[in-house]
């Protein structure tokens, strides 16, 4: 079917109705006092259409740092100004600061809404910039009727800038939002919609590939790509940008640590999960710190305890957060010297091979998210003990009716023991002594329940 722009609306824009009132109820609190808002998110996520959709309705100044001279820059501002507000500018701008310290003081008088995507190019613009900023948003704050929304899309660049107390900016916004990818039920509505007949196998393709970023699912829908053998000629036609998309999504994140952290990466989607497994895979070397930075600025890994194990405890797992980077660097990266001879669809077959276990991770990573983004439970995990004698793929607990439910995952329904579940239940309760006077669920969840 033809693709239209509704069509693209709806891929991009489906389930953002939260944050589009946000805003526009941010947009309405700055008539009467300044607002500065920081919005966040990783690559493709869709922060930039969402903030176009939220303020298409009344005149908004967008002001993208593309990677070009000053002077280009005050040129291409100037030019929105004039355009948008409908206002006389006095004189010629060349420096961006100067320009943004125009709007501020205009803000007084005329109600601006101001969006600046990529923020954090600034600095490469104007190193001063964000002193500047920091002055003007001080002394005109109360007095300017300013909707300043700043967006970024490198989490290490924009945490600095905005939560380093030896930063200008540090503590200066309003607000603070981060973008999250689609949820388990709107990359299900967007399937359906393009799909009606779209299967589990296929919601699971979509799921495990994409992780319901924006960019990618809508890529997908645009091709028509709604089964996991369409999608995958997608990812590995010859003029694909799923090929190269790891490197270009990552490369000004990690600098001149790129190496050594995509090593890291490689390393855990290969499977080596522990600390002693990843720093022996890559040939030694402390990875303590590259971890810490993949986890808590850079948002790709998480580190993962059984649910009720002590703080401090070293039975700890570490794993790619992100569904889409996983299977980037478990099937792309690692084989990137076949994509060199141009065996592509070589490639493809050996991505067919290997799907069965990296669907079934994927399997349990849609159950857990659907679990948590339920609203019925206030803690969703796994359980594993030290010895590997005794796993347990979701735990979900809502301590305010006091139930717990304990659920086994396969992507065969018919692999699943309802006996064996109850019996590492015990192990678990007798390990923890968690979950007394609750009452217990127990579930066997494949590919059939999602």
């Amino acid at each position: 079917m033809a693709v239209t722009e509704q069509g693209r609306d709806a891929v991009k824009f489906t389930g953002r109705e939260k944050e589009l009132a946000i805003f526009r109820r941010i947009r309405a609190e700055s008539l009467s006092a300044a607002r500065f808002t920081v919005l966040t998110g990783r690559r493709r996520v869709g922060k930039t259409e969402l903030l176009r959709r939220a303020f298409e309705d009344s005149p908004c100044l967008y002001f993208f740092v593309a990677r070009r001279s000053e002077a280009e820059l005050c040129s291409n501002y100037t030019e929105e100004i004039e355009e948008k507000l409908g206002i006389p500018i006095p004189g010629t701008f060349s420096r961006v600061s100067d320009l943004l310290t125009f709007v501020m003081r205009t803000a007084k008088s005329l109600p601006i809404t101001l969006v600046i995507d990529e923020f954090q190019e600034m600095a490469r613009i104007d190193p001063g910039v964000f002193s500047t900023l920091q002055r003007d948003w001080d002394l005109y704050k109360n007095e300017a009727k300013l909707n300043l929304v700043v967006s970024g899309s490198v989490n290490r660049l924009m945490n600095r800038i905005f939560r380093d107390s030896h930063e200008p900016l540090y503590g200066r916004q309003t607000g603070f939002i981060k973008l999250a990818p689609f949820s388990i039920a709107e990359i299900k509505a967007i399937l359906r919609e393009y799909s009606p007949s779209a299967t589990n196998e296929d919601l699971l393709a979509l799921y495990g590939v994409t992780g319901g970023i924006a960019k990618y699912v809508e890529l997908f829908m645009d091709a028509h790509a709604n089964t996991f053998d369409s999608m995958l000629d997608v990812i590995f036609r010859e003029d694909s940008t799923f090929l190269d998309e790891g490197r270009a999504c990552l490369g000004d994140e990690f600098g001149k640590d790129y190496g050594n952290y995509f090593s890291i990466l490689s390393s855990i989607a290969r499977g080596h999960n522990s600390r002693s497994e990843i720093e022996a895979a890559i040939g030694g070397g402390e990875v303590g710190g590259y971890l810490k930075n993949l986890i808590a600025d850079y948002d790709l890994v998480a580190k993962k305890q059984p649910l009720f194990d002590k703080q401090g405890s070293k039975n700890v797992h570490y794993a790619i957060d992100d569904n889409f980077f996983l299977f980037w660097f478990r099937f792309i990266a690692r084989y990137s010297y076949m994509l060199e001879l141009g065996a592509n669809q070589r490639l493809k077959e050996l991505v067919k091979r290997d799907y069965e276990v990296f669907s079934g991770l994927m399997l349990e990573r849609f159950f857990r998210q659907r679990f948590a983004e339920s609203g019925s439970f206030t803690r969703v995990g796994s359980w594993w003990d030290r010895k590997g004698e005794n796993e347990i793929d979701l735990i979900a607990e809502d301590e305010l009716e006091k139930r717990a439910v304990f659920a086994e995952i396969k992507r065969n329904p018919r692999r699943i023991s309802p006996l064996q579940l109850q019996e590492k239940a015990k192990a678990f309760l007798r390990a923890t002594g968690a979950f007394k006077d609750y009452s217990i669920a127990y579930e066997a969840l494949s590919i059939e329940d999602m």
